[in-house]
């Protein structure tokens, strides 16, 4: 690899560019693994940047936590009677809650499992 220097003043700085990647893959998990790497893992965060990997690692987060949440909402709604289409009709807002509280602790789970480690 060649590298060419800009004079700017007294100074020769290196030309380093950071090749664009295409970032539709990258989800909100993505995006708050993103924001943990730059606040809590520098070294991480400046590796993967540097060696133009870091695109590719949130993508994959994006798609290994997605792909978690939703395997674990399908299992919450095959492992509780009270999910079923028939109560959703009688009582919504009851499905309403249950499936809002089954989605934050599948939430939290991915948080841990994918984002904060």
């Amino acid at each position: 690899m060649k590298l060419t220097y800009t004079q700017n003043g007294d100074y020769l700085l290196p030309n380093l560019t950071i090749k664009k990647k295409n970032t539709n893959g990258i989800n909100k998990y993505g995006y708050l693994r993103l924001h943990y790497l730059k606040e809590n893992k520098k070294a991480l965060y400046t590796t993967l940047l540097m060696t133009n990997k870091l695109t590719n690692h949130l993508i994959s987060v994006s798609k290994n936590s997605e792909n978690r949440l939703q395997m674990l909402m399908k299992n919450y709604k095959n492992s509780d009677e009270r999910l079923s289409e028939k109560n959703k009709e009688i009582n919504h807002i009851e499905w309403s809650k249950l499936m809002n509280n089954y989605k934050n602790t599948a939430e939290e789970i991915i948080l841990n499992e994918f984002i904060f480690i």
